[in-house]
């Protein structure tokens, strides 16, 4: 009596909420970007499309379906930077830079004494710590540096009336690999006008990539830190020096850091 129902099997299931889960994720990370928008207008076609077949319009289903073999390639022109961003973080390693304590602990340092000594002279900074993902791309010009990371470089190139204040600063492994560079900014339509443009570029940069960025608000003197295109305010060096560890340093250090920090932070936009 039953034999019309097909037969599942556990893999069935185990590929059901794959592809629900890939299909869930997607989604969400859609909705935080512009493409949302263009989401919505793509499932009005279809539902339109339906129509048109169901109440046997033929020339709006003509007109709908040449829409829609167009627009699949149009997607892949629009879409092209969440596509980049999606793969991107598929091929994430999720590692950190630093195998050496030793290495990570004076790098690090270093970044925290210059944040702390220009947030309190309220210097704007934008430093860019890279990981595995090559910078190359992403950043415009910058003056190159090759410089050792220390506390006196760092607000040297932040100081007001330096050539090269007003751009990022990029470390490479333990070494200032250029200053002055421009960032791509950010497109997320849900940032509150308040957010300034070294914030932007900060949540940019690690949009597009697996980078780590800190900033120095020039107005305020808050720090700041950006991962994964998310951005928690208000870190004091105590809590930037723990971030940044867990973030940069692989193994025993990468263990020891909480993530909610990324996740539940009151300061989080």
């Amino acid at each position: 009596m039953l034999n019309f129902i097909p037969k599942v099997t556990f893999w069935d299931i185990v590929d059901i909420l794959v592809v629900a889960f890939l299909t869930y994720r997607v989604f969400i990370y859609l909705s935080q970007t512009r493409a949302v928008q263009i989401l919505i207008g793509l499932m009005v076609v279809l539902l339109l499309s339906a129509v048109a077949k169901l109440f046997h319009l033929y020339t709006l289903s003509f007109i709908f379906n040449n829409l829609l073999t167009i627009g699949i390639f149009a997607l892949i022109v629009i879409f092209q930077p969440e596509i980049r961003r999606i793969l991107a973080r598929i091929g994430e390693k999720q590692f950190g830079i630093f195998t050496s304590e030793e290495e990570a602990e004076r790098v690090i340092e270093e970044i925290v004494r210059a944040c702390a000594t220009m947030s309190e002279d309220r210097i704007g900074a934008l430093i860019v710590v890279e990981r595995e993902v090559n910078l190359d791309n992403y950043v415009e010009s910058g003056t190159f540096i090759d410089g050792k990371v220390s506390k006196e470089l760092l607000v040297t190139l932040f100081w007001p009336g330096t050539p090269l204040h007003d751009g990022a600063t990029i470390i490479r492994k333990d070494r200032i690999y250029k200053s002055g560079a421009f960032l791509p900014l950010t497109l997320n339509p849900n940032l509150p006008q308040t957010v300034g443009t070294r914030h932007r570029a900060a949540i940019g940069i690690t949009e597009e990539t697996d980078a780590v960025a800190v900033v120095v608000s020039e107005e305020t003197g808050a720090i700041s830190i950006s991962y994964s295109g998310k951005l928690i305010k208000n870190l004091d060096p105590s809590k930037l020096k723990k971030v940044l560890k867990g973030l940069l340093v692989k193994r025993v250090e990468r263990r020891k850091f909480n993530f909610d920090l990324l996740r539940k932070s009151d300061e989080e936009v």
